[in-house]
């Protein structure tokens, strides 16, 4: 009998809301809702519109009754990672999430390592270090707004918050809390400890939830709204743990993963984490995934800057296809100016271009005029990037890996694959676009018993949807080139 499922995937820029059907033998999606997810700056800080990503949330159930697909046998919800909903004693949201691009961690890294040291950190937590990450955020929140901390009686990750909407059911799934850096990366439960050190309190975290699990079921209330009386599966709650999940790899199979899309995340599956001085040296990350594997990458800026570049061109000049983009930026010269995606002053919001235009000009480059100039160094420079990332990887696992499979939505951007190839020397397999998605709707069919485990699931994504391979050309000219990034952007 045909299982109909449904996932919601909230991307740090959009959302939405896939319609899974699984016959037994091979899984079809559709989408059903798409909706914009952009923050809202008021009362001098970046919010999530989470009431509005929540109503977005139940017209996606909406349309799907209304299509004839009320038979929903479970729904599951990722997002992107870090950010939280503080709920006061009665289950009410004390104000809006804080957008993780917000101003109000500035400087907390530097004041947190002055009372737990960065590599006492880094063995502790495992995670790279990112001003964004939840631990930041709440002693942030703690010396700036300390009423608000004071008055929390829970904290409800972006995905558990959603769930907590749909069932009443407050949870802390296993893949999303592993962004936090407050899990003992070791155990994969709360350090104690160093929440006791830097004054976070922690009675306002819930258990740590695996994925896979039934959570619960849709509310009365949503049922009546919506039309969906459904089972509410416990996923990978994090975005990127649900991609992971379908990247469609075999088993022993020497690759890397390429998580791409407003961010990009570089990486490897193991089976424990890796907390190496090389590891700590290379800044990689430790996040949890489904089974209790751990996600052992590295964040990259990813498709935010070009995404930025073109938000402001089109506020200049009015909306441009991507297509039109592309064959911008293919008359444009090859290897003219290298940035560092990750420099710190590509990490704000607004004044994309004008960072790019600085950046260049402060290392001695041509400066980039114009859309398609501008998008091919970030092109160009992400694809550098990406080399630099697996080589640093190799490095710290002392095994190479000729493969890099690469999943999301940059699947879609075919010259930034075929100058990752180039840049990479390596064979790039896209696809598929959604892995999101299917992960998400994989685990769900796990929580349902119709799915086994993990290598189960990737076989089913693999027969279920298509992938492309782009081989590396004109290896030289890019291996002279990197040395140039490399040189440009400090990073030898």
């Amino acid at each position: 009998m045909e299982k109909k499922l449904l996932t919601f995937d909230y991307g740090a820029s959009s959302g939405r809301g896939i319609l899974g059907r699984f016959d037994g033998e091979s899984l079809q999606i559709s989408e059903v809702h798409r909706f914009a997810n952009e923050p809202v700056f008021a009362f001098g800080h970046y919010y999530w519109d989470v009431l509005r990503l929540f109503h977005e949330l139940k017209q996606g159930m909406i349309k799907t009754a209304r299509e004839g697909h009320r038979d929903i046998a479970s729904i599951g919800v990722d997002t992107w990672g870090v950010d939280f909903a503080l709920l006061d004693e009665d289950g009410l949201m004390l104000g809006n999430p804080f957008y993780y691009r917000d101003s109000l961690t500035n400087g907390e890294m530097e004041r947190v390592f002055e009372v737990v040291p960065k590599k006492e950190l880094y063995d502790r937590t495992g995670l790279q270090f990112l001003k964004f990450n939840t631990l930041f955020q709440l002693t942030a929140i703690k010396r700036t707004y300390p009423a608000l901390l004071e008055r929390a009686k829970t904290l409800l990750f972006m995905p558990d918050l959603f769930n907590y909407m749909l069932t009443g059911e407050k949870s802390a799934e296993f893949s999303i809390a592993s962004t936090s850096q407050m899990l003992d990366v070791h155990k994969g439960d709360w350090d104690r400890e160093l929440l006791e050190k830097l004054g976070i309190p922690l009675s306002i975290l819930s258990p740590v939830l695996l994925p896979g699990q039934i959570l619960g079921q849709t509310t009365e209330q949503i049922a009546e709204e919506t039309g969906i009386y459904s089972l509410v599966s416990a996923v990978c709650g994090h975005d990127t743990g649900s991609a992971v999940l379908a990247v469609p790899m075999e088993k022993g199979e020497k690759a890397a993963y390429l998580s791409c899309g407003t961010w990009s995340l570089l990486g490897v599956e193991l089976d424990s984490p890796q907390t190496s001085e090389k590891a700590f040296a290379a800044e990689y990350t430790n996040e949890g995934g489904f089974g209790k594997t751990i996600r052992f990458l590295k964040n990259i800026m990813g498709l935010w800057i070009y995404q930025e570049v073109k938000r402001e061109y089109e506020r200049d000049f009015g909306a441009v296809s991507y297509a039109e983009l592309d064959a911008a930026i293919a008359k444009a010269p090859a290897f003219q100016s290298f940035i560092d995606p990750d420099a710190p002053e590509f990490m704000d919001k607004g004044q994309m271009t004008a960072r790019i235009q600085a950046y260049c000009r402060k290392t001695n480059q041509p400066v980039p005029e114009g859309i398609g100039p501008l998008l091919r160094c970030v092109l160009e420079s992400l694809a550098m990037k990406y080399r630099y990332a697996i080589t640093a990887l190799e490095d710290i696992l002392g095994e190479k890996l000729p493969v890099l499979r690469v999943v999301g939505g940059g699947c879609k951007d075919e010259l930034l694959l075929t100058y990752t190839a180039n840049a990479t020397n390596r064979q790039v397999i896209a696809g598929p676009v959604e892995a999101t998605a299917i992960g998400n709707l994989c685990v769900q069919l796990i929580a349902l018993t119709e799915v086994d485990g993990i290598w189960q699931a990737r076989e089913l994504a693999s027969k279920s949807f298509e992938t492309k391979t782009y081989l590396p050309r004109e290896t030289s000219a890019w291996e002279t080139a990197y040395g140039v990034f490399l040189e440009k952007t400090n990073l030898i």
